[in-house]
């Protein structure tokens, strides 16, 4: 899998800049219980080399980039230190024909449709936007993404929680940059245990997961209408009768046929079913790949491989 798309599933890249590399695999391992195992430590210090190497070493499933790198030495500097991709504020020729020449994914900063012009003509689909919300934000990004509808764009500067789920609901961003998650006070006072918290709060917030119905498992279609007329009585709610189904209201659902979990299934909306089941499989989880549901190439709908307690349970597009 390409590393930029890896960046994509990951939703979010804490950008970090790092005064003591002794806080550089503390900090990280934070960002990672949080469910972000991601950064771009910046080389607007001097300890960055060190950081994205101690990092490299002790963390290796960490998708690791370095930023602000405005030069060809800096990128052989983080490259060799265990760097996987680069990521620069601006967009320096130089330094891309340099990187692309090394099969080395690169990031660069732009801001205008001038910039667009010059990362298409060195054969890059995704830029980096910045400084995002200076520059004018979605708007503006959604006005340049007409005209270059190739191009996939992160946008970093000014992201945070509250205006990231705008950004990344529009098709043509890659993932949100932003440092919110890690505060500088957090770092100085080594309060990883509050980076953990508000990286898990991002993720949290970018997922959005939310209940969206229960489904029971029916004998048949007899028995189903049975039951949705009990439940109906019992909350007052409308019975909507489908082919395969019969819903409750919204929230429940009754199968006219045993259907997959031994009781029944739990459908989970997510406002990305894609980045949430590679979200899940960071954890742990396993899927039923031939239980997805993709609509226009989008993955909409797919089983989780384990049961809990006796239903299976489902992520479906929000």
């Amino acid at each position: 899998m390409e590393f930029l798309e890896k960046l994509s599933l990951a939703g979010l890249v804490p950008v970090i800049a790092i005064n003591d590399a002794e806080d550089a695999v503390p900090l990280c391992k934070a960002l990672a219980d949080g469910g972000l195992p991601v950064a771009e430590i910046t080389f607007r210090t001097a300890a960055a080399e060190e950081s994205i190497r101690r990092v490299h070493e002790a963390l290796p499933h960490v998708l690791l980039c370095a930023g602000t790198v405005l030069t060809t030495d800096q990128v052989d500097r983080a490259v060799n230190a265990g760097a996987a991709a680069i990521v620069s504020p601006g967009l320096n020729p130089e330094v891309v024909k340099y990187c692309t020449s090394k099969n080395i994914p690169i990031c660069p900063g732009t801001g205008n449709p001038s910039d667009i012009e010059v990362a298409l003509s060195l054969g890059l689909k995704a830029v980096k936007f910045f400084p995002a919300e200076p520059l004018g934000g979605l708007k503006l990004i959604k006005a340049m993404a007409a005209p270059y509808g190739a191009v996939k764009f992160m946008p970093t500067g000014g992201i945070n929680e509250k205006n990231m789920l705008d950004y990344l609901a529009f098709d043509k961003i890659l993932c949100c940059g932003g440092s919110w998650m890690v505060p500088a006070d957090a770092v100085a006072a080594k309060d990883w245990n509050r980076i953990t918290e508000l990286t898990r709060s991002a993720v949290n917030a970018m997922l959005g997961f939310e209940l969206r119905h229960i489904g029971i498992n029916c004998e048949d279609a007899e028995t189903s209408m049975a039951e949705a007329k009990k439940l109906a009585n019992l909350l007052g709610w409308p019975i909507k009768e489908g082919n395969s189904s019969n819903f409750v209201g919204t929230g429940i659902e009754l199968n006219k046929y045993m259907g997959r979990g031994k009781n029944g299934h739990i459908a989970i909306g997510t406002n990305s079913v894609k980045r949430a089941k590679w979200h899940l499989e960071q954890r742990g989880f396993k899927f039923i790949e031939d239980s997805a549901v993709v609509k226009n190439g989008k993955l909409i709908a797919i089983y989780l491989e384990d049961e809990i307690g006796g239903f299976a349970c489902h992520l479906v597009q929000k």
